[in-house]
């Protein structure tokens, strides 16, 4: 792709812009007019290079904005700071600065990368002055003086298309730079160009070729162009970037030999050996055919210079062993590695022989993310992020599956010294053809395709990644496990749950604390319930991690910090249930493996609560969670208090003996609302009153008789409360009138308003509560004899009349036969 300049559209185009067939304005007027070169204009005066620009014909200025500027320390402060001192009177390296962004030739087309436009600009690199210059600047206007360092040559700059944009700055790939970002204007004496960045001129090579510069009797083995050429890619690109100098050098000391004479190739001896600064040994082999140097061929001998001699070979005489901390830099993850070396963890990079896969979050990632949103450097914080970075092992995207954990570099206490794990995700395109894969870490997303180097596999991340956090940190945004969360401070186990090694909590949803029984839940989350709150709490938490591969593999039995145990069933179906200790008859609640990692284990949920056996849920916790002292008061001055308890009767009781032993029982409870019609005082001093109003609340249910819901799910019912249902009562031996029936009707006379199972029992009977008094009905004596008596003295008539008529039949006269008997009457019949 070409790009012509007339008609290139890049991101910004200035609103003001004048068609191209005016060139009345300079560039300076166009630098004026808008507002976003205010800061440049400044600089320019200051560098004093306005009448230079007026001057100039032809020309093309790369012109930095003004947020490009406030990202560049010494422009930007000499912008900002009207008191900013310079080294000498000139403002020689702004001028000089300013002269990289200027070209002396204006150009259409700019090819695509990787072959990028070489420009030749109007900065001359030269040595600073030394001493700074105290003497008044020379007269305008300051043009560029041919010169310096490069030969009289001036420095260059390369230009490239790419990414549907246009770049300055390149490297000879045609990567990297400062983008375009503002179109082309046309001014009469020149073109300007709006750019996003400041173009930094290239620094002098002396911390390399100083050995070159200054020593004699100096044999160098050059490696050509196609030596370089031929390494991979990411060494070039890391040899290319500004982080390469400490390597450059050793490549130099190891292609360069000092003697006390030039080794020029006729020195050359058979089988000959040549010592370099860096302390290796070269072998020299002289043949009819060839001459090798090493590994290498040489190709051209004997460049003369002043101080030495150049010999031009086939390849490097050295193993580069690049380390993942200079891929990684060449890779634009500076960022992230000035972090992992704030942390002191550069063993993590700086190891070849290491096999790691490192997810690297690149330059423009952590931008955007923001420094306020990374820990502190150097803090024991931003050290875990860094080692949860690092996966160790090579894991290509062949091996990555969905839902997988793998282990990071990240040593938890809260796991005992485990390592902390990582989910991943993995969503493939239904292309079997293709194979892509769309590949998270952590729920962050993969950027482009891994790249292996080495021992070491790089994948560039969409964000940082986030080590888990405590658990209940890890509960905060789950809407749904907010109950858990404020039971867990509730409590006071918040601080055991967050702080404890290696555990997995059961987390019931919100709903579970409904399903329970409203009557349980209000007595779990009472104040007075902390001990038995803390309990059920501990007995969701496992004391061991188990994701969710193991609690999917068939069935087990797993201890809990309540120090009991909860079963979990795995079915064919695929789904998984977990059974309480204690509660009622099959309590189970169904486990949902979500996963979730926390600093100390695993999170996953569940749909209900679980009681362990520690728990006992009596009816007379029940009473007291519905409000209900009146009809608690009720039951003890019935003399049966043992049902609130959950126990048989004493021996010395008038219940005992009466095959109670073995019963549980659910109390049809009316809160104390229900109790304002009557007179209490008369009613407690009515003793027989008192015991008859209790048995009219009392439902029998024998241990092991399963009167609640069908499901194990939802069994929290005391009783079914079907339409028209009907339960004997403790009163209905003594009266037909003590049955209880329960119906579904549109007045609601009776209203069931809440209730809870005991866990007492055998886990059979609670508590219903209901809004009003049953009181025991005692019909009229009219009604209760008049009846038996009218059915006595019928019966007794009817007997009466039944023996008066036998008699009469009895007394009837026959005096003719009915039928004569084979053979006749004998005499006696006479």
């Amino acid at each position: 792709m070409l790009y012509y300049w007339p008609l290139l559209v890049v991101p910004v185009v200035l609103a003001h812009q004048a068609p191209l067939s005016t060139y009345s304005k300079t560039l300076v007027d166009y630098l004026s007019d808008d507002p976003d070169y205010t800061s440049l204009i400044v600089l320019l005066q200051r560098a004093r290079l306005i009448p230079t620009l007026n001057r100039l014909n032809d020309s093309t200025l790369f012109a930095p904005t003004n947020k490009a500027i406030e990202e560049n320390t010494l422009w930007n402060a000499v912008v900002t700071d009207d008191a900013f001192v310079v080294d000498d009177n000139i403002h020689e390296e702004l001028r000089q600065q300013l002269f990289y962004h200027l070209i002396n030739k204006t150009f259409l087309v700019v090819p695509e990368a990787p072959n990028p436009l070489v420009l030749e600009t109007l900065h001359f690199p030269r040595s600073p002055l030394e001493p700074p210059s105290r003497d008044p600047p020379p007269s305008p206007p300051w043009m560029p003086i041919p010169g310096g360092s490069l030969g009289g040559a001036a420095q260059r700059l390369r230009v490239a298309s790419r990414d549907q944009g246009a770049w300055v700055g390149v490297d000879a790939a045609g990567q990297h730079g400062i983008e375009i970002v503002k179109g082309r204007i046309d001014a009469g004496n020149g073109v300007l160009l709006g750019i996003d960045g400041v173009l930094d001129p290239p620094p002098n090579l002396a911390t390399i070729m100083t050995l070159l510069n200054s020593t004699t009797e100096l044999t160098l083995f050059l490696p050509v162009d196609d030596a370089f050429n031929s390494l991979h890619e990411l060494e070039r690109l890391y040899l290319e970037s500004e982080f390469a100098t400490a390597d450059l050098l050793r490549i130099v000391n190891a292609h360069a030999a000092i003697y006390k004479t030039v080794m020029w190739s006729d020195t050359f001896e058979h089988s000959g050996k040549l010592k370099t600064i860096d302390g290796s040994v070269l072998d020299i082999v002289v043949t009819p055919e060839k001459t090798t140097i090493s590994s290498a061929e040489l190709l051209k001998p004997d460049i003369y210079a002043s101080n030495g001699v150049l010999h031009l070979i086939s390849n490097l005489l050295i193993d580069l062993e690049l380390t993942p901390e200079k891929y990684l830099l060449a890779l634009n993850c500076t960022s992230f590695v000035s972090l992992i070396h704030s942390v002191g963890l550069t063993g993590l990079i700086n190891d070849t022989q290491a096999k790691y896969t490192i997810l690297a979050p690149q330059d423009d990632v952590l931008k955007l993310f923001g420094d306020g949103n990374l820990p502190e450097k150097g803090s024991d914080e931003l050290k875990k992020l860094i080692q949860y970075h690092f996966l160790p092992g090579h894991w290509t995207a062949k091996k990555l599956e969905d839902g997988m954990l793998l282990e990071t570099a990240l040593i938890e206490d809260g796991l005992s010294g485990g390592r902390q794990v990582l989910s991943v995700g993995v969503t493939s395109s239904g292309d079997k053809k293709k194979e892509d894969k769309s590949i998270k870490f952590g729920g962050a997303s993969v950027i482009g395709a891994p790249l292996t180097v080495n021992n070491t596999l790089i994948y560039f991340m969409s964000r940082p990644l986030v080590p888990p956090s405590d658990a209940l940190e890890t509960i905060l945004p789950l809407q749904d496990l907010s109950l858990f969360l404020a039971s867990a401070y509730s409590a006071d186990i918040a601080d055991d749950l967050k702080s404890h090694p290696r555990t997995t909590l059961l987390v019931p949803h919100n709903s579970a604390f409904q399903r329970l029984g409203q009557l349980v839940s209000a007595h779990l989350l009472a104040a007075s319930s902390k001990k038995d709150l803390r309990n059920v709490l501990l007995h969701h938490t496992l004391d061991t991690v188990e994701y969710s591969r193991s609690v999917q593999n068939g069935s087990l039995t797993f201890a809990t910090l309540e120090s009991s145990d909860v079963k979990v069933e795995h079915f064919k179906n695929g789904s998984v249930f977990v059974g309480a200790s204690g509660g009622w008859a099959d309590m189970k609640a169904e486990l949902f493996p979500r996963d979730i990692l926390t600093k100390t284990g695993v999170l996953h949920e569940v749909s209900d609560i679980l009681i362990p056996r520690s728990v006992e849920l009596t009816v007379g916790k029940l009473v007291k969670a519905a409000d209900a002292t009146t009809m608690a008061t009720l039951v003890t001055k019935a003399g049966m208090e043992w049902v609130l308890n959950g126990t048989a009767p004493p021996p010395d009781s008038i219940w005992a003996g009466q095959g109670f032993d073995s019963v549980g029982w659910t109390l049809l409870c009316p809160n104390d609302d229900a109790f304002k019609p009557y007179n209490l005082t008369q009613l407690y001093a009515d003793l027989d009153g008192v015991r008859d109003i209790v048995r009219q609340h009392l439902i029998p249910t024998p241990l092991g008789k399963e009167d609640t819901a069908d499901t194990a799910l939802n069994n929290n019912r005391p009783l079914i409360l079907d339409d028209s249902v009907t339960y004997n009562t403790l009163r209905s031996p003594l009266s037909a009138y003590g049955d209880v029936i329960f119906r579904k009707t549109e007045t609601n006379d009776f209203i069931v308003m809440r209730w809870g199972r005991s866990t007492t029992g055998g886990g059979t009977g609670g508590v219903i509560e209901i809004d009003q008094l049953l009181v025991p009905y005692y019909p009229p004596w009219w009604i209760e004899y008049g009846g038996p008596a009218v059915v006595g003295v019928g019966g007794i008539g009817l007997i009466c009349l039944f023996f008066y008529g036998v008699r009469a039949f009895w007394r009837r006269d026959f005096t003719q036969p009915t039928y004569e008997p084979v053979g006749g009457f004998g005499a006696d019949d006479d």
